[in-house]
C-alpha cells in the first residue's frame, strides 16, 4: 500500500497556509493513489519533546542495559521512525519562524536521525538508510527571500539527505505578508507547483518546483 506522511508544524495547525498547502498536496496525491493512506503527524499539536541529556543517553545504551524509563524514551522515537520507514512520500509543511524552521521540526529530527537506523557511520562517511523515498518541503514565508537567505529549504533538504532521503523538492510560498496581492499570487504559484509535482511523480531532485518570485527562487 502507497503511504503518505504529511508532517505539519504550524502553531495555527490545519487552518495554517502551510498545512492547507500539504494538505492539498495529499489530496490529489489520493486521487491519483486510490488505494493509498494518508498519515498526519501535527509536531504543533503534539510536540517531541526537544532533546535532553537524559533522551540522548536513552538512545545510546545497549538495548540490554536500558532502564524502564529509557525504553520508553526510545520507544517514542522508535514510532517516529516507523512512520518514516512506511512512508513512500513524506510532504512536511514547514512555515518561517525567524529566519528558520519551527524548533518542533528541529526536534522531531533530533529523535529520527538514530545512529545505526536511519544513518551508519562508514569509512567514506555517514550514510542515510531511509532511501527509495520522495520528499515535498511546503515552506510558507511572510516576506520575500533570496537564494543566500534561505535557511529553511537547505536545511531540511541537507537533513532528508542525511537519512538517505535525496529526492526532495521544495514548493516555496512567500510574500503571504506584504499585500493581499502578493498573498494571492504566493499562494497561486504554490497551488500550481503542487500540481505539477503530484501529476510528475518521476522527478528527480535536479528539478525543483517553487511557488517564489522569479527574484527569490528556492534551492
Amino acid at each position: 500500500m502507497n503511504t503518505l506522511l504529511k508532517i505539519q508544524t504550524s502553531l495555527s495547525g490545519d487552518a495554517s497556509e502551510s498545512s492547507r498547502l500539504a494538505t492539498r498536496y495529499a489530496e490529489q496525491w489520493l486521487a491519483r493513489h486510490p488505494g493509498g493512506r494518508v498519515l498526519t503527524r501535527d509536531l504543533a499539536r503534539d510536540p517531541v519533546p526537544h532533546l535532553t541529556a537524559e533522551r540522548f543517553a536513552a538512545f545510546a545504551a545497549a538495548p540490554e542495559e536500558r532502564t524502564v524509563a529509557q525504553r520508553a524514551i526510545v520507544g517514542e522515537s522508535d514510532a517516529l521512525i516507523a512512520e518514516l520507514q512506511a512512508a513512500d512520500v513524506v510532504v512536511l509543511a514547514v512555515p518561517m519562524h525567524n529566519f528558520s524552521v519551527p524548533s518542533t521540526l528541529r526536534a522531531y529530527f533530533d529523535h529520527v536521525a538514530r545512529a545505526g537506523i536511519t544513518f551508519r557511520y562508514t569509512a567514506a562517511g555517514p550514510e542515510g538508510l531511509l532511501t527509495g523515498k520522495r520528499a515535498v518541503v511546503i515552506v510558507t514565508r511572510g516576506g520575500y527571500y533570496p537564494e543566500g537567505a534561505d535557511l529553511q529549504v537547505p536545511y531540511v533538504r541537507q537533513f532528508l539527505g542525511f537519512v538517505g532521503i535525496t529526492d526532495v523538492d521544495a514548493v516555496v510560498a512567500e510574500g503571504l505578508a506584504i499585500s493581499a496581492e502578493s498573498r494571492v499570487a504566493g499562494l497561486e504559484r504554490a497551488r500550481q507547483a503542487i500540481a505539477t509535482l503530484v501529476a510528475d511523480p518521476g522527478r528527480t531532485p535536479s528539478r525543483q518546483a517553487a511557488g517564489s518570485t522569479p527574484e527569490s527562487v528556492a534551492a
